[in-house]
C-alpha cells in the first residue's frame, strides 16, 4: 500500500475538490460553444485552452504529487517536485481566462503574463521530479 505523507494526503484531497470548478468550467464551455455566451474568436480559443490546461495539469499534478513520495528529495526541491505542476494548474488557466475577460476582447490583457509564469513552474516541477526519481 502506498503511504502518503500528511502534506501529500491533504494536498491531494484539496486538489480533487477543485475538479468541481473544472466541471463548472466545462458547463461554461458548453454555453460558449453553443453561442449562449457571446464571445470573440480569441475568447473562445483562450477559454478552451484554459479549460483544457486546467484538467490536464490537475491530473498530471496529482501524479507528480504521488510520484514525489517515491523520491528522497527534501525541502524546497521536494515541494517544487510535488507541487510545481499544481501551481502551473492554477497560473496557466488563470492566464488564459483572465487575459480575455471583457466584452469583445480581441487582444489578451496583461494577465497573459501568467502563462509563462505557469510554464516556469511546470518545467521546474517535472524536471525536479524526473531527476529526483532517477537519483533514488
Amino acid at each position: 500500500m502506498l503511504e502518503l505523507t500528511e502534506a501529500a494526503r491533504v494536498t491531494a484531497g484539496i486538489v480533487l475538490l477543485t475538479v468541481v470548478a473544472i466541471e463548472a468550467g466545462g458547463a461554461f464551455m458548453v454555453r460558449v460553444v453553443t453561442g449562449a455566451v457571446p464571445t470573440t474568436d480569441l475568447q473562445r480559443r483562450f477559454f478552451r485552452a484554459g479549460h483544457a490546461h486546467a484538467g490536464v495539469l490537475v491530473i498530471l499534478g496529482l501524479l507528480c504529487l504521488l510520484l514525489g513520495e517515491a523520491t528522497d528529495l527534501t525541502g524546497f526541491w521536494r515541494w517544487i517536485a510535488q507541487t510545481g505542476v499544481l501551481v502551473a494548474a492554477i497560473l496557466m488557466p488563470a492566464g488564459f481566462f483572465l487575459s480575455v475577460l471583457g466584452v469583445g476582447r480581441a487582444r489578451p490583457s496583461r494577465w497573459v503574463v501568467l502563462l509563462p509564469a505557469g510554464g516556469v513552474f511546470l518545467t521546474a516541477g517535472v524536471l525536479t521530479l524526473g531527476v529526483g526519481l532517477l537519483r533514488v
